[in-house]
């Protein structure tokens, strides 16, 4: 994109407790949609249906709450309950804007010229978030703006997403 851009923007989006907040009615429509085996599809709806939690302390023991979203933290379908719930999260304007997505790990890639649409991704992205329940966390997510070029004049910053100067994208620093 540098190559016919005078600079990109990037945003890494933070979604809070993205693994804790999959809603299991969600996530097995979404599951509906692949072309999975009946026996795969059954054994995932299995594996999420009839868990619940109460809390016993002081000799008192709650009440039963039947758990309909998260998928057990350390199970082996947790990444993938998330790919699966984030599978429809695309751009939403420009075909020259991209999304990449890694976990729970989305990056935003804008050029220069599709600039007057990343107010309008961010949005679309945060709307997609409350869609399947997950919340944007604005405090952790972040814009970084490379240019190939040094003497290039850059967008002024945004006042609602911090603008940084390096950025943490799967363990490597850019």
């Amino acid at each position: 994109m540098l190559a016919d851009n005078d600079f990109v923007h990037v945003f890494s989006f933070d979604f809070s407790k993205a693994f804790d907040t999959v809603r299991h009615v969600s996530l097995t429509s979404k599951l509906a949609q692949l072309a999975l085996p009946d026996n795969i599809y059954n054994w995932v709806v299995d594996f999420l249906e009839n868990h619940a939690h109460c809390t016993r302390y002081a000799g008192l023991v709650s009440a039963i709450a039947v758990i309909k979203a998260s998928v057990i933290q350390g199970s082996a379908i947790r990444p993938a309950a998330y790919a699966v719930t984030g599978a429809d999260l695309r751009r939403n304007l420009n075909h020259r804007n991209r999304i990449f997505k890694f976990a729970d790990d989305t990056y935003l890639v804008v050029p220069a010229v599709a600039t007057g649409t990343c107010q309008n991704e961010i949005e679309h992205i945060q709307a997609w978030a409350a869609a399947n329940n997950l919340t944007l966390n604005r405090d952790k997510t972040k814009e970084i703006v490379f240019s190939a070029r040094s003497k290039v004049a850059l967008p002024p910053p945004r006042s609602d997403i911090e603008r940084v100067s390096s950025l943490r994208v799967l363990g490597v620093i850019y």
